[in-house]
């Protein structure tokens, strides 16, 4: 009784409660569990400055998009499996669901051995593209090595917690976040400093700690606590259901590859004004993660509402838990902003003391802090569309933001302006993306409602 009581607050949430009321319900969990994993990050960034060597920060800026890849994929399986399980839930019908879940694992294993196999057989060429030169090259090879070898436990962790999220379960998926963090803090200084590891002790520790996430995430689905379980009945793949996780999940994947690609282009054009502005610059980029995370946090926690009404045809439900998911995220993030606006030298300085990175880390910052109150209603209609299991329209957000607009503008305004049009190229983007991506999915909602039946 009391876990069918649990259900059937997690099916209340997404389907009456008040739309600003049930995005805070689901988003801030899942915000505070992200900005414990911001710390995965900033941990390491922290030990490895206490080296002394900008050089090696530098190294584990450059190697973040192989990280960036791995949860690309992740939330190719992630986004598309969550959304075809909210969308079945909505619609009565929870054994396609656990046989969507199920397909969710499965291709999460296949998938983190390619990635894991392919880039250690090109490993040298890997580094070599992510732009590291003679004195960052032997600090990168040794920490992309290492988050390769851990590839399944990285997306593991990742997969796992969005498919939690899927049934309503954001509580649950945050504990596994928390303890992978508390893992990674307490193991990097033991692994860096008392073992002598270094750079690899770094990504040693981030990996471990996502092992630590995902068995615990595991462990919530074997022990019961969820609506949802893994049945091995559904171990093999169904085409329809492996076909429908990656038609809405491709375009997440896309979102997530193509900003690890401007990532690398921004790093290739940073080098180029030395490579202690690529230490500035990535610490900027890492301090923005808490920025990130928030909006990214009440996008995630909006997708299963949207989801599950849209199975259920309630059209003016998702029109109002828009508006509100908007006006919650873009009111927090300007909140972030202007403290990031006053705190920026103090925040870069807490990393490094080089004056030089403090201060270009510090003009970055206050440049990339812009796009914080627009991105986050583009997230959230990128992901509604997820969510709809529309993915050409969730793909055409993603290729007018970053082919059409973002990396363009970069080696633009690069070009014209120098280092200052390259940092404040993605605000410049994301001005524009909020009005385009609201605009569509607004469209989008209301064609469908005129089209079908609201059942409100």
């Amino acid at each position: 009784m009391q876990n069918d009581s649990k259900q059937d607050k997690r099916i209340y949430t997404l389907s009456e409660e008040k739309p600003a009321k049930a995005v805070i319900a689901l988003g801030v969990p899942l915000i505070m569990g992200m900005f414990i994993m911001v710390l995965y990050n900033l941990v390491d960034t922290y030990f490895i400055s206490l080296m002394g060597d900008d050089y090696k920060l530098a190294a584990v800026n450059l190697a973040y998009p192989i990280m960036m890849i791995s949860v690309a994929v992740s939330n190719m399986i992630g986004a598309g499996a969550s959304s075809l399980i909210a969308r079945c839930l909505g619609a009565g019908q929870k054994g396609r669901a656990e046989q969507t879940l199920t397909a969710g694992f499965v291709l999460t294993v296949i998938d983190s051995a390619v990635i894991a196999v392919t880039g250690l057989a090109f490993l040298p060429q890997v580094v070599k593209l992510l732009g590291a030169k003679e004195s960052t090259f032997a600090y990168t090879e040794d920490y992309v090595m290492i988050l390769l070898i851990g590839s399944l436990f990285t997306m593991g962790s990742y997969t796992i917690s969005a498919l939690l999220r899927s049934e309503g379960s954001v509580r649950l998926s945050i504990v596994g976040m928390i303890a992978g963090t508390i893992a990674n803090i307490g193991l990097d200084p033991l692994f860096i400093f008392t073992f002598g590891l270094g750079v690899k002790g770094a990504a040693a520790a981030t990996v471990i700690g996502n092992g630590v996430s995902l068995g615990i995430s595991l462990y919530f689905y074997l022990s019961g606590k969820t609506m949802l379980k893994p049945r091995a009945r559904f171990i093999r793949l169904q085409k329809e259901t492996a076909g429908e996780i990656f038609r809405v999940g491709i375009p997440a994947t896309l979102e997530t590859l193509l900003t690890s690609a401007a990532y690398i282009i921004n790093n290739n054009l940073a080098v180029a004004y030395g490579e202690l502005t690529v230490t500035a610059v990535g610490i900027a980029q890492k301090i923005m993660t808490l920025g990130n995370y928030i909006y990214q946090g009440f996008a995630s926690g909006t997708q299963p509402i949207m989801g599950y009404n849209y199975g259920a045809k309630n059209y003016k439900r998702m029109l109002s838990v828009l508006r509100s998911g908007v006006m919650v995220v873009s009111m927090t993030e300007l909140a972030v902003m202007i403290a990031y606006g006053t705190l920026a030298p103090l925040l870069i300085g807490i990393f490094s003391k080089t004056p030089e990175v403090v201060e270009t880390g510090a003009k970055a910052l206050r440049a990339i802090m812009c796009i914080l109150p627009f991105v986050g209603a583009t997230s959230m209609s990128r992901m509604s569309f997820q969510a709809m299991g529309k993915p050409k329209h969730a793909f055409t957000i993603t290729l007018i933001r970053q082919l059409i607009l973002y990396i363009p503008l970069q080696l633009l305004l690069n070009h014209i302006f120098g280092f200052s049009g390259m940092i404040w190229a993605q605000p410049m983007t994301e001005v524009i993306m909020m009005c385009v991506s609201l605009l569509l999915l607004y469209k989008v909602i209301r064609r469908e409602a005129a089209n079908g039946t609201d059942s409100q």
